[in-house]
C-alpha cells in the first residue's frame, strides 16, 4: 500500500512540476510568432517578424550595409516570396533568406559562417535583432 501511495505522490509532483514548463515553452511559441522572438538554430538565429518580404528585405540590406557586409549575391524566387541575400564581412560568409508566412508576417533566417564547421550564432543573432528591430 505504501509503494502505492509513493507512486501517486511522485506523478503528482511529475504533473505539478510539468505544467509551469509547458506553459512557458506556450509563451514562447507565442511570442516568436508575434515577431519579438529570435532563436539559435544549428547554423545561425532566426524569427518570424512583422512585415511584408519587401520590407523586410529593405531592412536587411540597409542592415547589412550598416554593418559594412558586402553583398555579393542576391536571389528573388517565388514572385518574391522567398528573397535570399549572401555576403561577407573579414573572414565570415553571411546569409539572409526572408519567406512570406503571411502577407504581413515573413520568416527570416540568418547565418553567419566562418569555416565549413564554424557559425557564428552571436553575430547572426546581432544581424537578426537588427532587422527586427528596423535598423
Amino acid at each position: 500500500m505504501a509503494g502505492s501511495k509513493a507512486k501517486w505522490v511522485r506523478w503528482g509532483l511529475v504533473v505539478a512540476l510539468g505544467a509551469p514548463v509547458t506553459g512557458c515553452v506556450a509563451a514562447a511559441a507565442a511570442g516568436a510568432g508575434a515577431g519579438t522572438g529570435i532563436y539559435l538554430t544549428s547554423r545561425g538565429a532566426s524569427s518570424t517578424i512583422n512585415g511584408s518580404v519587401d520590407d523586410i528585405a529593405a531592412r536587411t540590406r540597409s542592415v547589412l550595409d550598416g554593418e559594412g557586409i558586402t553583398i555579393t549575391e542576391t536571389k528573388t524566387e517565388a514572385e518574391g516570396d522567398r528573397r535570399l541575400f549572401k555576403g561577407t564581412k573579414g573572414d565570415l560568409d553571411i546569409s539572409v533568406e526572408l519567406k512570406r508566412e503571411s502577407p504581413t508576417t515573413t520568416k527570416a533566417e540568418v547565418s553567419a559562417r566562418k569555416n565549413l564547421a564554424e557559425w557564428d550564432k552571436d553575430y547572426a543573432k546581432v544581424l537578426l535583432n537588427k532587422i527586427v528591430k528596423g535598423g
